[in-house]
């Protein structure tokens, strides 16, 4: 009787921890970094979290980490602190600890430089683009076959430098923009848990969002 309980406790305990999906926003750790173009991911995955509930406090994995439910999943948020261009080492160990297959259940939320302040782009593969953290994440897990939530932070202006400009903060103008954005890449991401990717892309790759 007793080995019983103290294997279907174990049993519980076991389904309690598995996780169905992998979110990962992307950006670099420290006050340095915070509200600029790069850390876009991080902005986003932010709202996902205070509108679900869930707290992204745990240091698992060399990333900030919190567990919760959306749209009836279990996910895990993850936010790298390896900076970003180490990003896919700290998302390899998680989808290898809970053996998720990234293909079926990872998503990524990043920075885009080639789309307008504020526009969104959703896909369920590609190249990295130039994007050093999305072309790290690529090497680590051998496959571009993930979805992703490019949020646009605007085109490099052709007098200044990538890093700096990527590294830069918004205008105040360009920051009421992206506030919208990352609250609709929350939700584009929510709504890509229940599988129906032209759906997503079909609402969220628009220029004006249809209501």
């Amino acid at each position: 009787m007793i080995g019983q309980w103290i294997r279907d406790r174990f049993q519980m305990k076991k389904e309690e921890d598995t996780v169905m999906y992998i979110i990962a926003g992307l950006g670099n750790p420290g006050r340095k970094y915070e509200h600029t173009r790069h850390n876009a991911g991080y902005e986003a995955i932010d709202r996902l979290a205070e509108k679900y509930g869930i707290r992204i406090e745990t240091e698992k994995f060399r990333a900030l980490t919190g567990t919760g439910y959306i749209e009836g999943q279990k996910v895990l948020l993850l936010k790298p602190l390896t900076f970003m261009n180490a990003s896919g080492e700290s998302i390899r160990a998680a989808c290898d600890f809970y053996k998720i297959d990234p293909r079926e259940s990872f998503l990524v939320l990043y920075d885009d430089i080639s789309l307008p302040t504020g526009q969104l782009r959703v896909r369920g593969k590609g190249s990295a683009g130039g994007h050093n953290g999305i072309k790290n994440i690529i090497a680590q897990l051998g496959t571009q076959e993930f979805a992703r939530v490019k949020i646009g932070v605007g085109e490099k202006p052709k007098e200044y430098d990538l890093v700096d400009y990527v590294l830069g903060h918004f205008s105040e103008e360009e920051w009421a923009a992206m506030t919208e954005a990352f609250s609709h890449a929350a939700d584009a991401a929510a709504m890509l848990l229940t599988g129906d990717l032209q759906a997503v892309m079909n609402r969220y790759n628009a220029h004006v969002l249809q209501a």
